[in-house]
């Protein structure tokens, strides 16, 4: 296997990890306080360790990498946001699939714009994922149907996220710049927004804001060895893990319709990347 294609296949899996794991630790902290302090404390979290990160390593700011890591931290700013108000409204297992399928999506269609068509195999991912957006998206229990938009605009924006990112050259400081955004664009909301996160909430919230980070950090990492599709794609597998934590953790049952959307999420994932 190509060494640059096994440190993308490595690190992308690295990231749905991390990020996964974060966005379970957001969304129980969530169920208890309110989404926007908590996107905050995320954000701050990141925001610190990636200056310690870019100061132990003796990384130096690039000028041009500026504008595109304040988009993409705007644009995930707003994701994580839709996502974490998701999480606490419904059940993980519904939200983390749509999320996953639409957030790969928009890079793709973004690959297949500056790159050509992306290939027969990406084609057919496309059209399972529209169907696993269908499955998992039928209310069902008590998730709720309007879980579905916020876990679509969460989609977008890791979208956006994903296609901004995908244009620095950086590390450490652009991740660093992108949550310096969201911390921004959160603080008014969040000073207001009751109740924030206290002691019970606080190892959530310490889990959520490293995961998140992590998930960034790996995300870049992969992107820079090879393709943005396939890096977005990889990240994307988030869900696996956030599902996996929600029916470990808080014993949450999946139907088989939910359980065969969620499958084919993942095969419309494996399926687009194969390109």
């Amino acid at each position: 296997m190509d060494a640059n294609l096994f440190r993308s296949l490595s690190f992308g899996l690295l990231s749905a990890l991390t990020w996964g794991t974060g966005d379970f630790g957001g969304g129980m902290a969530s169920r208890r306080a309110h989404a926007q302090a908590v996107v905050l404390w995320v954000s701050g979290i990141g925001l610190l360790l990636f200056l310690l990160l870019a100061q132990a390593f003796g990384e130096a700011p690039q000028g041009r990498d500026l504008p595109y890591a304040l988009l993409g931290g705007a644009s995930g700013a707003l994701g994580l946001l839709a996502f974490y108000r998701a999480l606490a409204q419904g059940e993980m297992g519904l939200a983390a699939p749509v999320a996953g399928v639409v957030g790969a999506a928009l890079p793709v269609a973004l690959g297949a714009f500056l790159e050509g068509w992306p290939g027969l195999f990406p084609a057919l991912g496309m059209g399972l994922g529209l169907l696993a957006v269908w499955f998992v998206s039928r209310p069902e229990g008590r998730a709720r149907p309007g879980n579905l938009g916020l876990a679509l605009l969460a989609g977008l924006g890791f979208g956006g996220f994903y296609a901004f990112m995908d244009r620095v050259e950086g590390l450490f400081y652009p991740a660093a710049w992108a949550k310096l955004t969201a911390f921004l664009l959160v603080l008014p909301a969040a000073l207001r927004a009751r109740p924030w996160p206290g002691g019970r909430e606080a190892p959530w919230v310490l889990l959520a804001g490293l995961g998140d980070a992590g998930g960034n950090l790996f995300f870049l990492l992969a992107a820079q060895a090879g393709r943005l599709d396939v890096a977005a794609v990889l990240s994307s597998f988030y869900p696996v893990f956030t599902v996996l934590l929600a029916w470990l953790v808080l014993k949450e049952r999946l139907s088989r319709g939910r359980l065969t959307g969620v499958g084919l999420s993942l095969l419309a994932m494996a399926l687009i990347a194969l390109g």
